[in-house]
């Protein structure tokens, strides 16, 4: 009996000595752990404060990118439908004063047959309502003929093709428009075909 009271004890002693040791194994690793700051973390709010306002800041900066990326862009589509605009509205002009170029003989010759004598009363009346009529669709499209006859003479306006000399007028006065000048708009199209006063010698 002595001797198995002797083993049971020797067991007991083996097993609260290996439980002493892997105690003791658990608080080392522990320590090391904690040392090397694996598993323990600290919480320090002011240095969570710091890493929150350092991400507001950032975002509050990307915001303020982005919104002047978008404002610029904003800018930059604007000045292109503006330009746009502009060069559509010009290259419409342009296609009409093209177009009033080669109709302006056929309105010269218009002028021309109403000035001459016919016998036929009818015929001159439907010739003079298609010229009224072509001369409303030219003005709708921008078209207006110069003042001349009794205005100072203006090389920008005027094309003087005679001088007359006369002392009932003033000097360079339009006396006589032979062919009709025509503005495009603000823009001269055609300068107009005049005689103009001048005095003697």
């Amino acid at each position: 009996m002595e001797e198995v009271k002797s083993a049971s004890e020797t067991v007991e002693t083996a097993t609260m000595t290996e439980a002493t040791e892997s105690g003791s194994v658990g608080v080392e690793q522990q320590a090391g752990a904690s040392d090397r700051g694996d598993s323990v973390e600290i919480s320090d709010p002011l240095t969570q404060l710091a890493a929150v306002t350092a991400e507001r800041d950032q975002l509050l900066a990307e915001k303020a990118e982005l919104q002047d990326r978008l404002l610029r862009w904003q800018a930059e589509f604007e000045n292109y439908r503006r330009r746009s605009e502009r060069e559509k509205a010009e290259m419409m002009d342009w296609g009409k004063i093209e177009a009033i170029r080669a109709v302006l003989p056929v309105v010269d010759d218009f002028e021309r047959a109403l000035k001459a004598e016919t016998a036929d009363k009818e015929y001159a009346r439907g010739m003079m309502l298609i010229y009224q009529r072509l001369d409303e669709a030219l003005k709708k499209l921008g078209l207006s003929p110069l003042e001349t006859v009794g205005q100072k003479f203006d090389p920008n306006l005027h094309h003087a093709v005679e001088k007359f000399v006369t002392e009932e007028q003033e000097e360079d006065i339009v006396l006589e428009e032979y062919q009709k000048g025509y503005q495009f708009r603000d823009r001269l199209l055609r300068p107009a075909m005049v005689k103009v006063s001048t005095k003697s010698a």
